[in-house]
């Protein structure tokens, strides 16, 4: 089984990081390269940032003034190479950067807990670094959200399992 290194970086001060986030995200990473057959040794970095820093990047990277709850960086070329760790021998997948911020927001907004909505932010980005692009037509977009959602079903943070009722009866 190949090897991953997810190095996960907290630049941020305005939302504690709960425990076990850290663990999550791991998982979610392993479980799309395992999905994806991705069968390399590989690293990526997570990050937390601020909803300002995280506008501050939308703004120089997507020319978007606006705050956004991740961003992807990969580092496969448009012809397909990958960058290689000449130490480890490991491919270099990419960078994911998630407003905390954000994904709290989120989580309340949908109902469901900032686990789910950290893992979901985790997987899209992940297949963002393997090339998904859900920009690009309604097809690719329906296509990258199944592989979303099947991930987090096999990860058991589906969007029915973590649904968040927060007292409320409606019968």
């Amino acid at each position: 089984m190949a090897k991953l290194k997810v190095y996960i970086k907290n630049n941020q001060n305005e939302v504690k990081v709960p425990v076990g986030l850290r663990l999550l995200i791991r998982r979610c990473c392993q479980a799309v390269l395992t999905t994806e057959k991705f069968d390399k040794d590989a690293e990526v970095s997570v990050s937390f940032v601020s909803n300002a820093e995280i506008k501050n990047l939308n703004k120089i990277y997507r020319e978007k003034d606006s705050v956004t709850d991740v961003l992807s960086f990969p580092l496969t070329s448009q012809d397909g190479s990958v960058e290689i760790n000449q130490d480890t021998g490991a491919v270099l997948l990419g960078d994911v950067v998630i407003s905390l911020e954000t994904a709290v927001k989120q989580a309340a907004s949908y109902g469901h807990s900032l686990e789910r909505e950290v893992g979901f932010l985790t997987v899209h980005s992940m297949l963002h670094l393997l090339g998904y692009d859900h920009e690009t037509s309604m097809l690719d977009q329906r296509i990258m959200r199944e592989k979303e959602e099947s991930v987090l079903e096999k990860l058991g943070i589906s969007r029915d399992a973590t649904f968040v009722n927060n007292g409320e009866d409606n019968n």
